[in-house]
Parts: C-alpha cells; sequence; structure tokens
C-alpha cells in the first residue's frame, strides 16, 4: 500500500480528495497548514500532494525541504494562481506533476495513479524474503503469509538497513546516519526505541543486540 501526503487548506476539499484517494487503496495523512507538513516531512511517504497556497509555508517552500530529504520523492503540485507561472516554477523545482483548480477529484487519482505507476510500477513486484517475511522495498510493504504487517515510515527504514547488511554489525551511530540522516541531533537512544518497537511487530526477526556496540541482524 503507498502511502500519500496530502496538504490543502481548503477543509471540504481536503477531505473529499481524502476520501477519494482512500478508495482506491492508499495511505492517506491530510495537512491543512504548511507547518504541520513540515514536521512530517521525515516520514518520507511515497508521494506528496501540495497546495502552493497555504496560510503560512507556500507549496514551493515544502518543495524544496521534501527533495532536500530524497530528492526522488514524486510531488503533485496544485494551484489557484497563474498556473503557467506556478507550472514552471514546480517543475523547475522538481514537481513532477501539476493541476489547476478547480479540477475533478477523480482527475487527481488518475495522475496520482499513473505517476506512482512510473515511478514505482516496473518495480512494484521486487521483494526480499527473510525467514518468513516477505519485504518490497518500493511498495514499501512487510508480509508474513497472507497478513500485512503495519510499519511505521522509521521502522521500514530500519528493517531495509539491516536486511541491506544481514550478519554486520551495525553501531547506534550507523543506524542513526542510515534512518535519520546525516542532520540529526539527539540522542542515539532513540536507536534502541526504534529497535524495539520493531522487534515486537516482527517476532520472527532475529535482530541481536551486541552491547557496547549496536544491533545485528542474523542471516535466516
Amino acid at each position: 500500500m503507498y502511502t500519500i501526503y496530502l496538504v490543502d487548506d481548503e477543509a471540504n476539499l481536503n477531505k473529499m480528495l481524502v476520501t477519494y484517494l482512500e478508495q482506491e487503496g492508499y495511505n492517506v495523512r491530510s495537512f491543512a497548514d504548511g507547518t504541520s507538513a513540515q514536521e512530517a516531512i521525515p516520514d518520507q511517504p511515497d508521494l506528496w500532494v501540495l497546495d502552493i497556497m497555504l496560510p503560512d509555508l507556500d507549496g514551493f517552500q515544502l518543495l524544496k525541504q521534501i527533495k532536500a530529504v530524497n530528492a526522488n520523492t514524486p510531488t503533485i503540485f496544485i494551484s489557484a494562481r497563474d498556473e503557467d507561472i506556478d507550472k514552471i516554477i514546480g517543475l523547475e523545482m522538481g514537481s513532477d506533476d501539476y493541476i489547476a483548480k478547480p479540477f475533478l477529484p477523480r482527475e487527481l487519482v488518475i495522475r496520482v495513479k499513473k505517476l506512482i505507476d512510473r515511478v514505482y510500477g516496473s518495480k512494484s513486484n521486487e521483494h526480499i524474503e527473510y525467514g518468513e517475511y516477505t519485504i518490497y522495498p518500493d511498495k514499501r510493504l512487510v508480509k508474513h503469509g497472507d497478513e500485512e504487517i503495519d510499519l511505521t515510515s522509521k521502522e521500514f527504514d530500519l528493517l531495509l538497513l539491516f536486511l541491506e547488511h544481514p550478519g554486520s554489525a551495525l553501531s547506534r551511530e550507523q543506524i542513526l546516519e542510515g534512518v535519520w540522516g546525516n542532520d540529526y541531533f539527539g540522542s542515539d537512544r532513540v536507536v534502541d526505541d526504534l529497535v524495539r518497537r520493531v522487534r515486537k511487530k516482527l517476532h520472527r526477526l532475529e535482530l541481536e543486540t551486541l552491547y557496547g556496540i549496536g544491533y545485528r541482524l542474523v542471516r535466516p
């Protein structure tokens, strides 16, 4: 299931778009202002839908920050202003698509589907097997048999980091850099909390604690 973050301060439109996107099977989180959306940028959803005109930060500022975290994150701009100017600026900044207000919700759904298929579709079936788990990196999905296991963005990032280094000892510093990035400032104890949460959700994942060092994923 792909995760979409939608930012639009028009309450009725926001609610309607969420409904349409959820009906298509997407996991949607919505925001009514730029500040709250800005705080969620580290989550790295699969796609952002951004209104340019917001009461605090505008969509251009958000796009710049989103691309700074992950330049490959697909985005769609929404605007009711001069669409030629906004379209040029948005595309130059790295936006993948643009839709002008007013528009039918179904049109956005179609554009979202086409963009997700283009960005993720060719790899959507690639997966990693670990014991009884099947992990789909591009879908950011974990399955145990037919059951889908719900992981947060950071939990999934941690899982992928271990899967990329099976059998290797990873220090807390390496995990901080791999999951939170170089700009993280804070205690490395957040690593212990994240590992605890992943262990709780993935009981059969063999994560060893290396006291004084960090953690290691045992090869299945």
